[in-house]
């Protein structure tokens, strides 16, 4: 599968016209989206939610931004566990921390590039990831 999983705080960036990132953000999502397509799934849907106060608003905006929604795959689910198993032994405590895994293990799956300002997570707990990131 060809394609860029968009991380919701990238997109975020662009909805909520973030000071600091919107630029950075909504150029990366322009160049990428002329040559790829640009895919949320079900946790980054919920994550972009947070800046929205209707369904319909949000929906609009996603149709609007062109992303193709993908439900997570099961294999998908299991090295999210994995990985998320390795990242409690080592003691990690931050605590929104398993939505990352989900989104980091599909796109790793499903063989997709993945577009996010956070970075270490996945580079440490996904590997073989293409990670763009500024």
């Amino acid at each position: 599968m060809k394609g860029i999983l968009v991380d919701s705080n990238v997109i975020l960036d662009v909805f909520l016209n973030d000071q600091n990132w919107a630029d950075w953000s909504e150029s990366k999502l322009e160049e990428y989206g002329y040559s790829s397509t640009l895919y949320i799934n079900t946790i980054i849907y919920s994550e972009v939610s947070i800046g929205f106060e209707l369904i319909e608003e949000l929906e609009n905006a996603i149709h609007k931004a062109g992303f193709q929604m993908l439900e997570i795959p099961r294999e998908a689910l299991f090295l999210a566990g994995k990985a998320f198993l390795r990242y409690k032994k080592r003691k990690g405590v931050q605590k929104i921390i398993l939505p990352d895994f989900f989104i980091g293990a599909q796109a790793a799956v499903l063989g997709l590039d993945l577009l996010t300002r956070d970075v270490s997570r996945y580079r440490s707990y996904f590997p073989t990831l293409k990670v763009i990131s500024p």
